[in-house]
């Protein structure tokens, strides 16, 4: 084997460098990994521009990425689901123990759980990684390893659109065209849902949206008034709708689903902002209006795998970029400036493709 395992390591707030670590050996419930394509997603950024998200602080150099797939090299001696040269997607999240969120199904929210590329757990953005293998998912044969790695974004938007109850002829206001926002778009079409319209303030972004089956799309203006823009949904879709998944974490944006979501609707908050908003919340009380949170995702990647493989959802437009390994800093610049949807890092010297 190649003992080359050139990995990106964040040491601190602002220092991203490339650097060489030994190859670990699988324990007996974990498989080797020959990383293929990791995404880029706007948390790496994150840590490397502030060195935290919230209570997760970098204390010591940690490999980044969690958006990931790759091919099986070697398997621990307990491992009789996978084989060397088994395509697999990675579910980045497992839980270290059978605590009470474990036992009835929400793991993703247990407190201990492992979380790649979230201090002080290492990521795979990397050429060779090891992983629990029950949270490694073999590939169809007409899955990519691209669409492979973007099962990690398509999670979210399939545990935020299961949170929302969002079913047939459902009308959504999605808030915000980013990658989430996008992934949010494609599981509502794909669960039934009539109308969708999407809000954002960049319009090369509201064009993917379009491309990606929006109905409706919504420019924003940063001096636009939540009510206002709450009017301007109703006017839009004829009505006002039943979901609003909030994607931005900025407080106008979270004041206008409220405002725009019809009474005994559901507002779905999935983006990440400051952690004390001001928010309409008599509003949604006196109108019954739930509002839901969203943290990461739970028992999605066998949805996601079955709903790319069935060709229902098509998430290859969301890779407008394309980088090898060695040029990941220049990767992170393009996704920091906000170019173009997601950033793809190619791990494989050998396999570039997609």
């Amino acid at each position: 084997m190649d003992p080359d395992n050139l990995s990106v390591v964040l040491h601190a707030k602002g220092d991203l460098r490339l650097e060489q670590r030994p190859i670990p050996e699988p324990g007996p419930d974990e498989v080797l990994l020959q990383m293929h394509s990791v995404g880029i997603c706007g948390s790496d950024v994150h840590y490397w521009v502030h060195g935290r998200i919230g209570d997760f602080v970098l204390k010591e150099p940690m490999v980044l990425g969690h958006e990931a797939s790759g091919r099986v090299v070697r398997v621990g001696t307990g491992v009789t689901h996978l084989k060397p040269g088994d395509r697999v997607a990675i579910e980045p999240g497992v839980p270290r123990e059978m605590d009470e969120f474990f036992k009835s199904g929400h793991y993703n929210l247990s407190p201990s759980i492992f979380f790649c590329a979230t201090p002080p757990d290492n990521g795979n953005l990397c050429r060779y990684y090891i992983h629990k293998a029950s949270f490694c998912y073999r590939l169809p044969d007409n899955v990519t390893y691209e669409e492979g790695a973007l099962i990690e974004p398509l999670s979210v938007g399939i545990h935020a659109c299961r949170r929302a109850g969002i079913t047939l002829g459902s009308s959504v206001l999605i808030c915000g065209a980013g990658p989430i926002g996008l992934v949010s778009l494609l599981v509502a079409k794909a669960m039934g849902a009539s109308q969708v319209v999407i809000s954002d303030l960049s319009a090369d972004r509201l064009a993917k949206a379009k491309e990606l089956g929006a109905d409706i799309l919504l420019p924003v203006k940063t001096e636009d008034l939540p009510e206002e823009m709450a009017k301007r949904v109703e006017s839009m879709l004829g009505g006002m709708p039943h979901v609003s998944i909030e994607c931005t974490g900025v407080e106008s944006s979270i004041q206008t689903a409220i405002y725009a979501t019809r009474s005994g609707g559901v507002v779905v908050l999935v983006g990440l902002g400051a952690s004390m908003t001001t928010v309409p919340l008599l509003n949604a009380a006196v109108r019954e209006v739930d509002i839901r949170g969203v943290f990461r995702y739970c028992n999605t990647w066998p949805t996601a795998i079955a709903m790319l493989a069935s060709k229902r959802v098509n998430v290859k437009p969301l890779v407008t970029h394309r980088f090898p390994l060695e040029q990941a800093v220049q990767a992170f610049e393009t996704t920091r400036q906000g170019l173009g949807v997601k950033v793809m890092l190619k791990c494989d010297k050998n396999d570039q493709n997609p």
